[in-house]
């Protein structure tokens, strides 16, 4: 714990408190609270990424919680080919944000991906980028993490679903309840702690999505698509100004524990109805 834990949180939280620029060494030293002064008052585009980033989750989250609740309710049902269905369903969820980056780069592709063939049918204009517009750059990115996060919540959601005892539902259908009643009144209450801590996390790992929007847009066109994370890596591996990337990691750090601990609050995440 205090290696892998207190330890990181300690030295973020001083180095957040520093001037630390590997290439002005001259100017580095203790900021005290500038570095936070600054992030409030003086940086646009951190007030741009975060409000990007609360656009992002809370997009990502819904889609793809309505998306992947839609299909654990498909493939819990019986049918032929089940198996290959939940196998198909699950697939996008091994691979990696880079590796998904590179198979939707080329279906963004204005030449010979999807781009063409709309512009075929007359949807789309020859040679226009999704990734290049700033009308469509977020609607193409969020379409890409889709594809990737929808097996998280399929995956979580249909792993609680067989859990439940099919002896309710047939008690249900005899007292004359259809499927909507059924789905409503034992589908989903016994799904809501998986709903709780599934939203939660898929939360905080969209909050600080980098890989996927890095290699996708790079943030861009004019910081459109940039998350806190996004900033926060670029200022250190371009900038190598860490005393403040580090003070806006924790406040990164700071706004997701609060928005944690009020959600698991709010929605009583293990006590039962």
């Amino acid at each position: 714990m205090l290696g892998f834990l207190v330890y990181p949180m300690g030295s973020v939280i001083y180095y957040s408190l520093q001037h630390y620029n590997v290439t002005k060494p001259w100017d580095n030293g203790f900021a005290g609270l500038e570095n936070f002064a600054r992030l409030l008052f003086d940086d646009p585009i951190f007030w741009q990424s975060l409000g990007f980033s609360l656009k992002w989750v809370v997009v990502q989250v819904v889609l793809q919680f309505l998306l992947g609740l839609a299909l654990a309710l498909i493939v819990n049902e019986s049918f032929v080919g089940r198996a290959i269905s939940r196998a198909l369903v699950f697939s996008p969820w091994a691979v990696s944000g880079v590796l998904t980056t590179a198979i939707w780069v080329l279906l963004y592709n204005p030449f010979t991906g999807i781009s063409r063939y709309l512009a075929d049918l007359g949807l789309m204009d020859y040679g226009a980028a999704p990734l290049a517009n700033p009308g469509t750059v977020f609607w193409a990115a969020v379409v890409a993490e889709l594809w990737r996060g929808v097996p998280f919540f399929a995956i979580l959601l249909l792993a609680d679903l067989q859990s439940v005892s099919k002896d309710l539902y047939e008690a249900a259908a005899v007292d004359g309840a259809g499927r909507t009643r059924r789905f409503f009144h034992i589908t989903l209450p016994h799904l809501r702690d998986a709903i709780i801590l599934s939203t939660l996390l898929r939360s905080v790992w969209e909050f600080n999505n980098v890989d996927l929007l890095y290699t996708l847009t790079g943030g861009g066109p004019a910081h459109q698509t940039t998350t806190l994370p996004l900033y926060v890596a670029a200022l250190a591996a371009q900038s190598h100004d860490f005393g403040y990337a580090t003070a806006l990691t924790t406040v990164a750090f700071l706004i997701l524990t609060f928005f944690s601990i009020a959600y698991l609050r709010l929605s009583k995440f293990g006590v039962k109805a």
